[in-house]
């Protein structure tokens, strides 16, 4: 008897083994005779029987169940069923051998045939990749002419059990070798595996197509190539990033609305770089040429939009787009800047903002699609914060589909110097998800791998990427010579025949379309553009982006004096109704005692003294913006505890662990809310919060920062989007960001939120800039930011020790009435006041106790709780009320070149000159030192460095301006 071991029922065959047992058990007439013989010999009750003697199995023989051979290696329950047989023939021994290399080999091109695939539409040869384990397997050498004549187990990838060996191989050639690699066998998930497997096997990963459908890839690449050769010869030199090489783009995104049509999509929100995207522009979305042809000439009095405008491939358009199957889908092509892969995240962010409204719970109705530059999706950040998010609770939106386009070159830049991976895509293996490089040059393959894909994304509601191939005509742009860095790739690019030629010539050998046919389209298409450049040049169609539509249209952007003023008060008894629900458990919730101490207990405390903190004016924001039917989502890293356990947004039992959530007692109609602790991401997830508030005008969407300078993180989204969107794009955000600041001695990246890089964007009342110091201030500027119909960002410096200060706290009267002060005036009396001191912040309190110490009535002290738009009008109003006034300072714990200082001064000069009584005021700074740390790390440094500034404020007769 053999041993177990060393037979052909162990080691490399198990696998293999398992799988004929697993069909024998459902077809016994479905395996090979010699192997159901085998499977046969058991008494009809699953228990094997060898030389007549019932052997009892050492566990149910279940396909996949797994056992234990005679020393302890691992077998399949077949195997072990199997194991105590007599050894097999001699010829049958190596039969099993010849299979066991056949399944070695399929297994090496479903992992490792990518490798092999003929990618390159350039033709150039792939790097030598034979140390890459199995990539060997990969070729016929290995089986003798004799070998390749034999008929093996086919293993699925034939829907015949067994075929002649060099029908396999050349299946598995034609699968994974030609113009499509696919790597899929490092997913974890079998089932999206074997699924992809049977699709692509089972059709050699092709697809017959009919020639209707050949004339249709033909004449969208006609198109495609037409708009290019059109603009480079009608507008000769001008930049317009054009997609020559890789044409094949345009069939594929077709091809994916087809089939996404089919299965139940309505909307996709697209987001790309400026590569193609004029092409995709006309030619997917349906934006006139002549429209983009009068963008090309400009507008016709350039004074209307001095300042304002963007170039026409960082514009953004909207459609409705019919598919030859009758659907109409919705697309939405996302503005972006020229800041690669920064639009990705705001994509994601606007469907998961449209899911939600919708309610697409099973996130098929509306589609994320990215379209990526190589070397950016390996190069940029924020490709892997975008990834990251797709998995989680609070961001996922069903699968994005990603297109690479593949120009193998960024800018001026090889692969092997921008990347230290073979592949550009190799990025999106950190998710389970397939990825397929398919040739450029190949239509049929590229607009069969789309077709598949799209189905994948809406079958398993997962990421999936597609790596096209191709080359870039000319250069980074039209104005460029590539071959002063890549020589031999253009000159060999210059000699390549454009992907439309050769697929005309290939429909002519085959006699499918005519070249005739095929030239006849294309005049078709060059004609409509010269008609459609006609009419540009006759009329022009010069258009500005449409804004304030649909959603948008009860909204206003412009300027911040011409937004009506509503009423931010909510009723007293409304508010204590508020609170005492924010103060209670549902019965049986073990809360954390700490927890009950300091949140639960001290709000119930509240509602005797009507005392209330930081945490309970932002938190009554909430729930009376709730109770109204406003929806509100808050995310950000540990945002729902709040760095600074102020928040605790979600209660903890401490027993079960069960989560509540007693904001989500008070939504009306529509209204929820969204608390999301983020991943340990700025750059994603504000650029996600960013996009969410494009869709969500009528709700309260925040960003809260872990600290106020994490924001630096970000900054791409907060120069290119939340800053400059109105002005560049009349793309109008509510978006608001809470961003710790404030000077306790923690060190410079626990301190600074950077006030002075808002206050440098902040032009044309873009965007609203504030310092609140009360808990009703927080509660009435929330509430603001919702009810008024002005829609722009607001950046919060929220603070940190402020949030129980004992002196910074309100009454509940003032949430019931009044509104948000921008300016909050001192007590003192106005006439009597020799010097005003302007601040913002926590450092108000500092000074206010040393003047109420010293009571020096001659020093007012106004906090400036709006820095943009500034209040000019209400300080200049105050100023006039000081006649004795000699001096005007502005004190801030900021360095004198960070901080508010530079944006102050300035405006000083404007208030002092718009003083109509009086003598000259002198003018000043009063703060720290310019430092090119924002903060010391000692906290006794910081203490002294705060005891100087308020004695150099508060005591006469010293010097200012530190």
């Amino acid at each position: 008897m053999a041993n177990f071991q060393d037979s052909y029922l162990s080691g490399g065959n198990i696998d293999f083994i398992e799988g004929l047992y697993a069909r024998y058990l459902e077809d016994p007439s479905s395996v090979d005779p010699s192997w159901r013989e085998l499977f046969q010999r058991n008494d009809g009750a699953g228990r094997p029987i060898f030389n007549s003697t019932l052997i009892e199995p050492p566990a149910p023989v279940v396909p996949g169940k797994e056992g234990k051979d005679g020393k302890g290696n691992k077998a399949t329950a077949a195997a072990v069923a199997l194991a105590p047989q007599t050894a097999p023939t001699v010829a049958f021994e190596q039969d099993m051998k010849l299979q066991a290399r056949v399944d070695q080999t399929i297994s090496a091109f479903r992992l490792r045939g990518h490798l092999r695939a003929r990618l390159d539409p350039l033709g150039r040869p792939r790097p030598t990749l034979d140390h890459v384990a199995d990539v060997g397997m990969v070729d016929e050498k290995h089986f003798s002419a004799a070998e390749l004549e034999q008929l093996v187990e086919s293993s699925n990838v034939f829907p015949e059990a067994r075929v002649k060996l060099k029908d396999l191989l050349g299946r598995l050639r034609r699968t994974y070798t030609a113009s499509i690699g696919v790597e899929y066998m490092q997913m974890l998930d079998s089932e999206r595996r074997r699924w992809l497997m049977r699709r692509m096997e089972h059709a050699e990963n092709r697809t017959d197509f009919s020639v209707e459908d050949q004339r249709h890839i033909l004449t969208r690449l006609s198109y495609a190539e037409g708009f290019e050769n059109f603009l480079h010869t009608k507008f000769i030199g001008a930049k317009r990033f054009a997609l020559d090489g890789g044409e094949a783009l345009v069939p594929m995104l077709d091809a994916v609305l087809e089939v996404g049509g089919g299965m139940g999509l309505k909307e996709v929100v697209i987001g790309m770089a400026h590569r193609g995207r004029l092409n995709v522009l006309t030619n997917i979305l349906g934006k006139q040429p002549a429209q983009i042809f009068s963008e090309f000439e400009g507008p016709q009095d350039p004074k209307q939009h001095m300042g304002r405008g963007d170039v026409k491939y960082h514009m953004g358009f909207s459609s409705d787009h019919p598919t030859r199957t009758g659907q109409s889908i919705h697309l939405s092509l996302a503005f972006n800047p020229s800041h690669l892969e920064a639009v990705d995240p705001v994509v994601e962010g606007r469907v998961r903002a449209k899911q939600d409204r919708s309610g697409d719970t099973e996130r098929t109705k509306v589609m994320p699609l990215l379209i990526h530059g190589d070397a950016a999706f390996i190069g940029q950040g924020v490709v892997a914060e975008t990834l990251n998010l797709a998995g989680l609770e609070g961001y996922k939106t069903g699968g994005t589909l990603h297109v690479v386009i593949n120009n193998q070159v960024g800018f001026t830049t090889d692969p092997q110097e921008s990347r230290s991976s073979i592949y550009s895509t190799a990025l999106a293996q950190m998710l389970d998800v397939p990825v397929f490089h398919v040739n450029g040059d190949d239509p049929e393959a590229c607009v069969h791998v789309a077709r598949l894909v799209a189905e994948y994304r809406q079958t398993f509601k997962s990421d999936v990427v597609i790596d096209l191939v191709c080359y870039r005509r000319y250069g980074h742009n039209e104005g460029d010579d590539p071959s002063f860095t890549q020589p031999e790739m253009y000159e060999i690019i210059r000699k390549h025949p454009t992907v439309r030629t050769i697929y005309a010539q290939q429909l002519a050998e085959k006699g499918r379309l005519s070249a005739e046919e095929s030239e006849a389209i294309k005049q078709r298409c060059m004609q409509e553009f010269d008609a459609a450049l006609t009419r540009a040049r006759a009329h022009s169609e010069f258009k500005e982006p449409s804004a304030l539509e649909g959603l948008w249209k009860p909204y206003k952007g412009g300027l911040h004096k011409s937004a009506p003023q509503v009423s931010t008060a909510v009723d007293k008894e409304t508010l204590r109704a508020a609170l005492k629900k924010l103060a209670e458990v549902p019965e049986g919730f073990n809360v954390h005692r700490d927890v009950e101490r300091t949140v639960l207990k001290k709000r119930q405390g509240m509602l005797t003294s009507e005392e209330l903190q930081w945490s309970e004016g932002e938190s009554l924001a909430y729930a009376t913006l709730l109770s109204e039917g406003y929806a509100i989502r808050l995310s950000g890293q540990d945002c729902e505890r709040g760095t600074f356990s102020h928040r605790h947004a979600v209660l903890h039992d401490v027993k079960t662990g069960d989560e509540f959530v007693p904001l989500r007692q008070f939504p009306t109609g529509k209204a929820h809310f969204d608390v999301f602790n983020s991943p340990l991401s700025e750059m994603g997830v504000l650029g996600f919060e960013y996009g969410y508030s494009l869709d969500v005008p009528d709700g309260l969407i925040i960003w809260e920062a872990q600290f106020g300078d994490f924001a630096n993180g970000a900054q791409i989204i907060i120069d290119q989007f939340i800053a400059a969107a109105e002005t560049k794009w009349r793309r109008l955000s509510g978006i608001t960001l809470l961003l710790p600041h404030g000077y306790e001695g923690q060190g410079p990246e626990h301190s600074s939120a950077r006030l002075e890089r808002f206050l440098s964007l902040s032009a044309e009342d873009n965007i609203q800039v504030v310092y609140p110091t009360t808990p009703a201030q927080i509660f009435h500027l929330l509430r603001r930011q919702v009810l008024r119909p002005l829609r722009k960002p607001l950046v919060i410096m929220s603070p940190k020790s402020l949030l129980r200060r004992p002196e910074a706290t309100s009454k509940l009267d003032e949430l019931a009435t009044g509104s948000f002060q921008e300016v909050i005036l001192d007590k003192v009396d106005p006439a009597g006041v020799t010097r005003l001191l302007l601040c913002s912040g926590k450092v108000y309190y500092d000074l206010v106790k040393a003047r109420d110490e010293r009571k020096d009535d001659s020093i007012a002290i106004v906090r400036v709780e709006q820095l943009y738009p500034f209040p000019f009008d209400e300080l200049a109003g105050l100023v006039a009320k000081m006649p004795k006034l000699t001096e005007l300072f502005w004190v801030q714990e900021e360095p004198r070149n960070s901080g508010a200082w530079h944006f102050m001064f300035p405006r000083l000069h404007d208030l002092a000159a718009a003083r109509s009584q009086g003598g000259p005021l002198k003018l000043g700074y009063i703060g720290r030192a310019e430092a090119a740390s924002p903060a010391t790390g000692f906290p006794q440094t910081h203490n002294l460095e705060q005891q100087l500034i308020v004695e150099e404020a508060i005591l006469r007769g010293t010097k200012n301006g530190r």
